[in-house]
């Protein structure tokens, strides 16, 4: 294919083209609670600070087909810094392109030079797509570990 694929970091000019597809990937992963003004708050917030995380768009012949969030968090198991990927999303109609894989690509450049010691994500249990794909480029179930979480009111 000859598409004109472009990742790059965001920007809040960015944010208005990204809601689109966080509103599709809530959806996909059963996330509740969608607020298009609230998503965008807190995606200009993380833009505008670059201690919190970084966000990643990618494009297709200049329309909106993906993103990467993730999150910095420090850690003394890990000995220092290291990244979480909060949402990583490529619309149905963008994947198999290597979108995926670039946003992928940036976002470990990014952690390395921030001097992140490792990264890690969750993956919904029923979601063999993702499995595969994360396995596919080095990364590994942590044996032992289960994610449990707690809202905070």
């Amino acid at each position: 294919m000859n598409d004109n694929i472009e990742v790059r970091l965001a920007t809040a000019r960015d944010i208005a083209a990204m809601l689109p597809l966080v509103e599709e990937y809530w959806r996909f992963e059963a996330i509740e609670g969608f607020d298009a003004a609230a998503v965008a708050g807190l995606l200009k917030r993380v833009i505008a600070d670059p201690a919190l995380g970084r966000v990643w768009v990618a494009s297709v012949d200049g329309q909106p087909a993906g993103y990467l969030l993730a999150v910095f968090v420090f850690s003394l198991e890990h000995q220092g810094l290291t990244a979480e990927i909060d949402e990583l999303y490529v619309a149905p109609q963008y994947r198999g392109r290597g979108l995926g894989m670039r946003l992928l690509a940036a976002g470990e450049a990014a952690f390395r030079i921030a001097g992140c010691t490792n990264v890690a994500l969750q993956i919904g249990r029923d979601n063999a797509a993702a499995r595969a794909f994360y396995r596919g480029h080095g990364y590994q179930d942590r044996a032992g570990f289960e994610l449990v979480d707690k809202t905070l009111e």
